[in-house]
């Protein structure tokens, strides 16, 4: 089956299946104030559906809501859940992004992590089977993966997840599938490599005050908002000696959930299964030291750099096999390293615009 969409990369778009128009459909996103999610709300929107956001706002600034339908709330809360599907009985996925995501605060504060991330998840989901809204888009992660000697990961790859924060992904996953096999519950499990850039016309992006992801930490020495980029971890055994990462640009993760919505059952299908583990990312590979050289280039000049141990929960990291995702969901990255490096650039400067901090 082949896709297309019309329209051109930043506008509106409609997708088409094998010469099908995709009817419109309302779709719940936890999260939806997040980084991730709120650009995934606007590329469900320009895809013609309407997200409806459920978020806490515990992290994610309530601007980048905008004016989209929004409830402020634990995902938990199942009085809550059964006010959202009642008020929208035609919602017919759940892309549930909800979730602490800092390596080294999961260190830290592991019984947080543990209880937002799985045992209210587990909640949400054991809710939305009760109230027959049962199909489930899971924002998983690559950081579940053991280390493999050429870095290349498919969806069989071995699994060590190294720290608290990948460790409740992995039991989050390990609950979808059980409780896929046991009740009406169908999950997509899309499991994110390294996600940068920021929503195509920098209405949202990074939020936190001092982003932990290598990305946004460059971007905050290239601006001069820190004296150095400290790049963490110099003996692995990769090729230069820094951690491997797979970069994908926000927008391709976001059209890849739109994808995911649209191509659910047939993802299933794929795998014969009530639940379905999917990679997301470009296919490539690139060490620390690569993507410091790929900034300078972008950016113009020399950022200073400086050199540390690895992080607690730090892994050597993996890049995607990215056959099932084109298989399953139709969908392949599309925009490149520079393109979310040049992104992410023009989102440090615009942010303050939005969020009222630098």
């Amino acid at each position: 089956m082949t896709t297309s969409v019309a329209g051109s990369l930043w506008g509106p778009s409609v997708l088409i299946l094998a010469g099908v128009r995709v009817s419109p459909m309302k779709v719940l996103v936890t999260g939806g104030a997040g980084y991730i999610g709120s650009t995934t709300a606007k590329a469900l929107e320009q895809a013609g559906h309407v997200p409806v956001i459920l978020d806490s706002l515990l992290s994610g600034p309530r601007a980048f809501v905008r004016d989209r339908i929004f409830y402020e709330g634990d995902i938990a809360d199942r009085d809550l859940l059964a006010r959202v599907m009642a008020e929208h009985p035609d919602i017919e996925c759940t892309i549930h992004m909800a979730a602490r995501i800092v390596v080294p605060e999961s260190v830290e504060k592991p019984y947080e992590y543990y209880r937002d991330n799985v045992a209210k998840s587990l909640e949400l989901f054991d809710q939305l089977v009760n109230l027959g809204k049962p199909r489930v888009v899971f924002s998983s992660s690559a950081s579940l993966y053991g280390m493999v000697e050429d870095f290349e990961v498919d969806e069989h790859g071995p699994l060590d997840p190294p720290s608290p924060y990948a460790r409740t992904k992995h039991m989050m996953e390990q609950i979808l599938q059980d409780m896929a096999q046991a009740t009406d519950l169908r999950a997509i499990i899309l499991r994110y490599f390294n996600p940068i850039g920021s929503d195509p016309d920098l209405e949202s992006g990074v939020y936190a005050r001092e982003p932990s992801h290598v990305l946004g930490q460059l971007v905050m020495a290239a601006l001069g908002q820190k004296d150095a980029f400290t790049i963490t971890g110099v003996d692995h055994p990769t090729r230069d000696g820094t951690g491997i990462r797979d970069y994908i640009h926000v927008w391709d993760l976001a059209q890849a959930h739109v994808a995911a919505v649209e191509q659910f059952e047939k993802a299933l299908e794929h795998d014969a299964a009530p639940s379905s583990v999917i990679n997301l990312g470009t296919g490539s590979g690139v060490t620390v030291r690569e993507l410091v050289a790929a900034f300078e280039n972008v950016f113009g000049q020399k950022v200073p750099v400086r050199e540390a141990p690895p992080r607690p929960g730090d892994a050597v990291g993996a890049y995607a096999n990215v056959d099932k995702a084109e298989e399953a969901l139709g969908w392949t990255s599309s925009l490149t390293l520079e393109d979310g490096i040049a992104s992410a650039l023009a989102w440090g400067n615009k942010r303050h615009e939005v969020l009222g901090y630098a």
